[in-house]
């Protein structure tokens, strides 16, 4: 979700004034994802490299997202979305992982789409933790080395229980990932906007879904044979 600070900086704003202002757009989307049938929608909210940010703005993120926690809440129960996250929460303050909770807590039993926020969020971290934990095993002789795979990483990862995203939209005419599900993403699409993330709405993401219908998704394997297999 790019393009907050540019979109205020037009405003002659602030940039707290274009995360404001994004929210609108986090909501947009999340509802029409939700009529649309999405099963998983990822939003990264704030990665561990933002808080290298000014501290100003740092500490006006984390107010902004214990209110929108709070004030969405009704959104989620209406639209019967369960919030969960991903992400170091144990470095978010107090005050946002205690709103997080509740809300999580209080949306769990909800299956018609699952809104994952990617909050103090780095894949690489992800990747290390992963790691790391498989090196443990390794030490302790609850592994062999020759069990190491693909699914035995994924399954290492924060997000092991969700299945690996099909679409990856960024805004802002931005073209890069950004540290953001480096592992998860090898065989998503991708698609890339110019509209900055306080200007997009559900018309934008169904140009993403229109643009991503038309691709055919082949996962190393040839067009003939897709169309042998179906």
């Amino acid at each position: 979700m790019d393009g907050n600070g540019r979109w205020a900086k037009k405003q002659g704003e602030q940039r707290i004034f274009g995360h404001h202002n994004g929210v609108h757009s986090v909501r947009d989307v999340s509802e029409a994802c939700a009529e649309l049938g999405v099963s998983y929608l990822t939003l990264y909210a704030f990665s561990t490299e933002n808080w290298n940010r000014p501290k100003e703005e740092v500490h006006a993120l984390m107010t902004l997202l214990v209110n929108t926690i709070s004030d969405e809440l009704p959104t989620l129960h209406k639209n019967k979305i369960s919030l969960e996250c991903i992400g170091d929460i144990s470095q978010l303050p107090e005050d946002c992982q205690k709103t997080l909770a509740e809300a999580i807590a209080q949306t769990k039993e909800y299956d018609r789409m699952k809104l994952i926020l990617a909050l103090s969020y780095s894949a690489k971290w992800d990747i290390i933790n992963a790691v790391k934990s498989i090196a443990t095993m390794l030490k302790d002789n609850q592994l062999a080395l020759e069990d190491i795979n693909n699914d035995l990483i994924s399954a290492h990862l924060s997000t092991a229980k969700y299945p690996d995203p099909s679409l990856m939209i960024r805004t802002s005419g931005e073209h890069r990932v950004s540290n953001f599900l480096l592992w998860e993403l090898a065989y998503a699409e991708f698609y890339f906007s110019e509209v900055l993330w306080p200007d997009f709405h559900k018309e934008h993401l169904y140009q993403a879904i229109f643009d991503y219908q038309k691709r055919e998704r082949r996962f190393g394997l040839t067009s003939d044979q897709i169309v042998q297999s179906k």
